[in-house]
């Protein structure tokens, strides 16, 4: 079965330390999560680091969901990689990088993700997944924007 790609490139008008620590706190994933899903973090360290393993719980069409994340690779303030060890996907990982530009930063996500059970998952990813996620990455762009922001372009 294939993976999945989402892929999204934000301009903060923060500089890049500013921008990855506020990303290596565990408790600000749920800042960025609409309130719909629910999400909790409920063991790991409240500052990531690497090897740092954060468990969440969060509800999906009203079904509670475990998810485990491992911290796989990390590389402040430039870059990490965080990898779902335990939770609903197949596969996730969920690259991050931080990258200088005209006094802001730009943050850059690569999700590759797969869903389990073939092509159901493949079925349920065509009819409700794909959306899902592309609305989730929209509200955290736009959160992104109140908490760290703003959201700009930097200067030509």
């Amino acid at each position: 079965m294939a993976d999945y790609i989402l892929e999204s490139r934000v301009w903060l008008a923060r500089a890049r330390t500013e921008v990855f620590a506020f990303f290596t706190e565990s408790s600000n994933l749920v800042l960025l999560t609409p309130a719909s899903f629910g999400l909790r973090v409920v063991g790991g360290p409240p500052a990531l680091s690497n090897g740092a393993v954060v468990d969440l719980r969060m509800s999906w069409l009203g079904v509670p969901v475990r998810w485990r994340a491992f911290i796989r690779e990390w590389d402040p303030p430039y870059r990490f990689v965080d990898v779902q060890v335990r939770g609903p996907y197949a596969r996730w990982e969920h690259r991050h990088r931080f990258l200088e530009e005209r006094g802001g930063t730009w943050v850059e996500d690569r999700v590759t993700y797969r869903l389990p059970l073939g092509p159901l998952g493949r079925a349920v990813h065509a009819l409700l997944v794909r959306r899902q996620i592309a609305a989730l990455w929209r509200h955290r762009t736009r959160r992104l924007g109140e908490l760290v922001g703003p959201l700009s372009s930097p200067a030509a």
